[in-house]
C-alpha cells in the first residue's frame, strides 16, 4: 500500500488528489482513498491540519494535491459588522473551528449553535461547501502556555500538594 509521510511546501505539478473533509484532513495518521479509488495511508507528522490545496509526497515519488471537500456547514451573514462581530466572539468563545470570509462566517452545522446564532440576530443557512477554518493566532491548534514545559506533566496536582497528610 503507498504511504504518504511528506508534506512539500512548494506547488509541485500533482498526479492524483485527496478529497476529505476537515475532520479527516485534522488527522496525521488515516487510510484514505485517492480520487483514482487507490488506497494510502497517511502517516504525517503529527499535529499536522491539510489544507485545500496543500500537495504530499507519496513513498513512489507522485505528487498528491489535498482538496478540501463540499461538507453541510452553516454561512452566518449580519445585517450590520456588529452583529457578525458579535457572532464572530461567541462561537470563539466557545472555541468554534470558524472560517472567516468578507461579511460572513462558515462553521459546522451544530443546532444549538444555529440556535445561539439566530437568538444574536444573525442569518444562518445551511449549506455544503468546503471548510477551511483559521488556524489559530499562533499558526497551530488550541495550545497553552505550558504545553512546552516538560516537567508540567510530571509536577503532581494542586490538590495533592496542599494535603495535610
Amino acid at each position: 500500500m503507498l504511504h504518504i509521510t511528506e508534506r512539500l511546501i512548494s506547488g509541485d505539478q500533482f498526479s492524483d488528489r485527496l478529497i476529505l473533509p476537515f475532520d479527516r484532513r485534522q488527522k496525521s495518521r488515516l487510510r484514505v482513498q485517492l480520487e483514482s479509488g487507490e488506497e494510502v495511508v497517511l502517516f504525517l507528522e503529527r499535529g499536522t491540519i491539510l489544507r485545500g490545496g496543500d500537495r504530499l509526497r507519496a513513498s513512489d515519488g507522485r505528487i498528491v494535491q489535498v482538496v478540501a471537500a463540499d461538507e453541510p456547514v452553516m454561512r452566518v451573514t449580519a445585517d450590520t459588522p456588529i452583529q457578525l462581530m458579535r457572532a464572530a466572539y461567541h462561537l470563539g468563545n466557545r472555541h468554534v473551528p470558524l472560517q472567516i470570509g468578507e461579511g460572513w462566517l462558515r462553521l459546522e452545522q451544530d443546532h444549538v449553535l444555529m440556535e445561539m446564532l439566530v437568538g444574536l440576530g444573525v442569518h444562518v443557512e445551511n449549506q455544503n461547501a468546503s471548510f477551511e477554518p483559521e488556524a489559530g493566532a499562533y499558526g497551530g491548534g488550541h495550545r497553552h502556555h505550558h504545553d512546552d514545559d516538560p516537567a508540567a506533566s510530571i509536577r503532581p496536582p494542586l490538590r495533592s500538594m496542599m494535603s495535610h497528610d
